[in-house]
Parts: structure tokens; sequence; C-alpha cells
């Protein structure tokens, strides 16, 4: 089924492509189509991970419904938990178009989008109007363009206020390649400082929320060694490896026809081995000292079971949903089950 509407979605710009999808799983009758189809729980499948029980491991990763208007979609077709965002105190529209380019001979994606979303103030109301309580819903929060590293903490205060009420748990994003100077926000000293802010103020809260950090997938051993100083320095929930790339290595195109594309995170297919590279230091290197949420390159129940195999405690898809659509859940469910 999926197949044949991707035939018609990669004739399509990715970004209307992306649009018309979202019309498509609007529809109750597709929807109650693909949920039949593909949702598959099991009592099996149960995983409770800082402190919250995920119906299954299955993720949606942020980046795909980043502003909360198919959350409850996206349930019903059988992930375990979704996650919004990235969402930005003030809405703003991102870097201009073309910004989203498939690259189909190695199954991957490179994206520029810039964190185009309407603002967290308007995504709150949204997620006010969750259908099913046991779907998990984390908020992916980041800084606008327009604001000066200087002043990043302000806008994530304001994102995690905003959101506090209506998502289970939170991600900092200062891993996009797509937002100037973002990830100098990696850097140990600014890290601390924001990771520590927002600690505070979670830990202010009557009930505090699992906080998690989102890295990229460039950072060097001695880089990813901070990472978990920090994490345990900050005491911070977990991490999510890994955002998108900015290496281009192996891909099967021209460089020439690469260069034209520009600037932008890739994902898919050729994010896999490092991902999980990531993945499994992180683990072995910190004595399992946190959970991590695995995701890059998965377009395969064997991709996912590597991802878990390296420690990963959860997964997330994004890329390789788009590639192969809600089957992929389905099939990742079933081999964990066996």
């Amino acid at each position: 089924m999926y197949q044949l509407a991707k035939f018609f979605l990669f004739k399509l710009n990715p970004e209307k492509a992306h649009h018309l999808t979202f019309s498509l799983i609007k529809n109750r009758f597709v929807l109650r189509i693909i949920g039949a189809l593909y949702n598959k729980q099991h009592a099996s499948l149960k995983r409770t991970v800082f402190g919250i029980e995920f119906k299954n491991p299955v993720g949606l990763a942020a980046g795909l419904d980043k502003d909360a208007v198919a959350f409850n979609e996206f349930g019903k077709m059988g992930f375990g938990f979704v996650e919004i965002g990235t969402l930005t105190p003030k809405p703003q529209s991102g870097n201009p178009p073309p910004r989203l380019f498939r690259l189909i001979k190695n199954e991957a994606l490179i994206n520029r989008m810039g964190f185009n979303n309407q603002g967290v103030i308007s995504a709150t109301q949204r997620l006010r109007q969750r259908h099913d309580d046991t779907l998990i819903i984390g908020g992916n929060i980041g800084k606008n363009k327009i604001t000066p590293n200087e002043r990043a903490v302000d806008d994530y205060v304001f994102c995690f206020n905003e959101l506090y009420d209506v998502v289970d748990y939170f991600v900092v994003n200062v891993s996009s390649p797509n937002t100037p100077n973002l990830r100098a926000l990696q850097d140990k000293e600014p890290l601390t400082v924001l990771l520590n802010t927002l600690q505070k103020l979670n830990e202010s809260k009557r009930k505090p929320k699992p906080i998690l950090l989102k890295i990229a997938p460039d950072l060097t051993d001695t880089q990813l060694d901070d990472i978990i100083e920090i994490v345990k320095y900050t005491n911070i929930a977990g991490v999510i490896a890994t955002n998108t790339t900015i290496s281009r290595e192996g891909l099967n195109y021209k460089q020439t026809d690469i260069e034209k594309i520009g600037a932008g995170g890739l994902s898919g297919k050729p994010l896999t081995e490092r991902s999980t590279q990531v993945i499994r230091y992180l683990k072995q290197k910190s004595g399992n000292a946190f959970p991590v949420i695995g995701v890059g390159g998965i377009h395969s129940a064997e991709d996912a079971l590597e991802k878990l195999e390296a420690g990963a405690d959860l997964i997330q898809l994004y890329t390789g949903f788009i590639y192969e659509g809600p089957k992929l859940i389905k099939e990742i469910n079933e081999r964990l089950i066996k």
C-alpha cells in the first residue's frame, strides 16, 4: 500500500509531498486502514525508560511533526512515542526553499529547514488534544535564529515552561546544522550552563520531567567524553544519538551534484553505522550510566536490532519511515516480539 503511495509522492517536491501526506493521514478512513495494517502492540514490547512506560520502543523522531499537528495520527499508526518540534519561542519560516532534497540512490535526505515552526505556544494548544494517554509525547526545543547564543538559554527556558504541562519528556536540540552557530552550544561550557539552568528549573516543578540532550554524529571521541561528563554533572535523564550529519562521505552521487544541493544535514542510510558507533561509545564509556535513544539510518528491523544491541534503550525513525512507510514500525515490533 505505502509503496504505491510512495511512487506518486516521490514524484512531487519533497515539501509538497510532506504536506500531502499529512492531509492523507488526517483522513479517518485512510488512517483506519493504516492502523489495521500496521499497528502492532504486545505486552512484551513495553519498556520503562527514565521513569516513563512506553507501550513499545519505536518512536517518531523530531522534525517530521514539527508543529504537533499529526501526533495523534502517528500514534494510531503504531508508534510508541512521538517527538514533536523542534519548537522555538517565536514562529519562524526557516531557511528559504528549496531546503529538502531526496538522495534516492542512498535512501537519504539532506535538509536545511532551519527550525521552521509556528512557535511553541501554537503547538502547546494542539498538544492539549491528545487522544491516547498511553502515547508518550516528547518536546524538542531550540532557539530562534535571531536569538544570539549569549541569550539562547532564555529561549530554551521559555519553551520548557510553555510545554511543561503537555509533554512527557524534553529534548534540548543544540545539534542541528541548519541554524547559524547553534552547534557552538555543544561546547562544554555553554552546554553545561544551558543544561544546568534547565535542570534547576525542572527540579523546581511539582513533578520534574526527563530532559534529554540530542547530539550530532560529527562529535569526536573527546567531545563525546565531554558529553558523558556533562550529562552526569547536570543529572539530566539521557541522550539522543544522533542528529543529522554534515558529512557527505559514501554518497553515490557526483561531487558536483552534491555541491549543487549545498549545506544541510544528511540523514538516512549513510548515517546508520556512525550513529550506532556513537550509541555504543556512550554506553560503554559511561558504564551504562544513562539511557540513550538511538536514531539515524534505521531502515529495517535488522537496523533497529543493531541499535538496541549497541545499547539503545529506545529507537526513533525519521528518514527510514519516509522511505519504508508504517510497515517499518510493524516489522520492528514483530521482530522484537519474536
